[in-house]
């Protein structure tokens, strides 16, 4: 795919790929400020990079709190891309590439906690804490009939809803659950899922070129193994390359 492609020349012109990262995609080195990707967020720093050296340009990464930041800096023209999770609710507002990696859903529950699977969890009285606006959040609410779930703005504040016994289970992407449950001890995640997250780059709407280069370049990386391989480097558990053809 040449430099020369009209498709991306305006990244090319800027000499950058401006990439959102979103809360729990990244962590901050607490001297430096540096930006680690974390999960979802090892995944898009290490494929963007694989992308901008195509093109011969830089990455500059750009921390939100939550996707609806980092939604609306694709809308308003701050950034460029996103890795976000395939959902329906999303569609009306940015234009997704062919899924990259996949993973599932599940619950993180504290000491001694009688449930022992998702459907198991779904039972009144019980409160299921979430992130509002996460994809692991909107599967979810399609699904539970029964329970409480009471959401908050960033992972972080619903660990301590959990771990403070304001909440029975913490919904939240599996590879996430299991560093939270470090520390938390005799917590368990959950065996089962109640979902599986499909996670696509995504582009603001009327880029028809761009991403159309990119779903080239997302399929040619998934044939070359690159994306494997960003999975194996990140220790990813849970993760799995996004089947060809696959869709939400």
């Amino acid at each position: 795919m040449p430099r020369a492609d009209p498709r991306i020349a305006d990244l090319v012109q800027a000499g950058k790929i401006r990439v959102a990262l979103f809360l729990p995609q990244y962590t901050k080195h607490p001297v430096s400020g540096e930006l680690r990707g974390l999960g979802t967020g090892f995944v898009a720093m290490e494929i963007t990079r694989a992308l901008a050296a195509s093109l011969g340009v830089e990455v500059l990464l750009m921390e939100h709190p939550t996707p609806p930041k980092a939604v609306a800096s694709l809308q308003s023209g701050a950034c460029d891309v996103a890795f976000l999770g395939i959902e329906p609710s999303r569609a009306a507002e940015v234009d997704f590439s062919p899924p990259v990696v996949q993973f599932d859903y599940t619950y993180l529950v504290p000491a001694r906690s009688p449930i022992y699977s998702t459907a198991g969890a779904d039972r009144p009285g019980i409160r299921i804490v979430v992130v509002r606006n996460h994809a692991s959040t909107l599967a979810l609410g399609r699904i539970v009939k029964h329970a409480e779930l009471v959401g908050v703005e960033l992972p972080d504040s619903a660990f301590d809803l959990l771990r403070a016994g304001h909440a029975d289970a913490f919904a939240l992407p599996r590879e996430q659950l299991l560093d939270y449950s470090n520390n938390l001890p005799g917590s368990r995640v959950l065996e089962d899922s109640y979902g599986v997250n499909l996670v696509a780059m995504a582009v603001a709407k009327g880029q028809a070129g761009r991403l159309a280069y990119i779903n080239e370049f997302i399929e040619a990386a998934k044939a070359s193994g690159l994306i494997q391989r960003a999975i194996d480097r990140g220790a990813l558990r849970g993760f799995a390359v996004a089947l060809p053809g696959k869709s939400h």
